[in-house]
């Protein structure tokens, strides 16, 4: 089912910023038993990601109501999106007059391998393809993804089921759709997000789970090859949660402590 501002409908006006800017943002929820997963969390993100866009508010209490009339359809695992856009507007970059703003909620099927992925992990390339940087919308999670279909193309030529994405400087950032962590000893890395990458929900939820664990976390910016010498490595998004990455260049990750650590409180703070 699509919501478009509450009705159930498929069309938007080719007029739309979103399509014809990527002007807006979005979140992806994972539903298990009809309820939306964390979804306190990526509220958050979609408030923090409307003002910092300057996007005029839409009705949050009307989107949970559609976001949990969603999720009730599905009584096992399922997904919702919510797509905001600033709405329709004349032609040009400037924002002037768009106060009509846009939300768009749908579902889908929860994807199935994501389960097998959990369960025994995957090995991860690396790609050639670099990140820009960009402190204006690092950290967001915008509607402007073409830095990631090109990534994907890149995955997908290569055969890989996912790959490492480096910055233009060479420090890791994130896999193609999800965050990265990474431990050596009792410590947990992750890079900051402060020029590229997304704050993935996520995360968020592990950097909260990680309290408590006797594990420490940094944020760092690190080359590939201190991510190479790490003893564990997963990459989390909030469809598919924590999936263990195997292999990295031939490097074999085979421990997962901390992993396993998190997975025990998942969801329970």
């Amino acid at each position: 089912m699509i919501l478009v501002n509450g009705f159930a409908q498929s069309t938007v006006s080719v007029t739309d910023r979103a399509m014809q800017y990527g002007d807006g943002c979005f979140s992806t929820i994972l539903v298990e038993q009809g309820k939306p997963r964390l979804w306190s969390l990526h509220l958050q993100r979609l408030k923090k990601n409307v003002v910092a866009f300057n996007v005029a508010e839409p009705d949050w209490q009307q989107l949970t109501e559609q976001v949990h009339q969603l999720a009730a359809r599905y009584p096992g695992k399922g997904g919702v999106k919510v797509l905001i856009s600033r709405g329709a507007g004349g032609r040009g970059y400037s924002p002037t007059g768009c106060a009509s703003t846009q939300v768009i909620v749908s579902d889908f099927a929860w994807p199935p391998h994501y389960e097998q992925w959990q369960q025994q992990g995957i090995p991860l390339g690396v790609c050639q393809q670099r990140l820009g940087l960009s402190p204006m919308l690092a950290g967001f999670k915008h509607l402007n993804r073409l830095e990631q279909v090109l990534l994907k193309q890149e995955i997908e030529h290569n055969n890989w089921l996912d790959a490492v994405a480096l910055d233009v400087e060479g420090n890791v950032i994130e896999a193609s759709a999800s965050n990265i962590f990474w431990r050596k000893g009792n410590t947990l890395y992750t890079p900051e997000l402060d020029m590229s990458g997304v704050h993935g929900v996520m995360r968020a939820h592990i950097i909260e789970l990680i309290v408590g664990t006797g594990y420490c976390l940094e944020f760092v910016k690190n080359p590939l090859d201190v991510l190479l010498c790490a003893d564990e490595v997963f990459i989390t998004n909030a469809l598919m949660a924590l999936v263990p990455v195997t292999e990295i260049n031939g490097i074999r990750f085979t421990a997962r402590s901390a992993l396993n650590a998190l997975n025990k409180r998942l969801y329970t703070c």
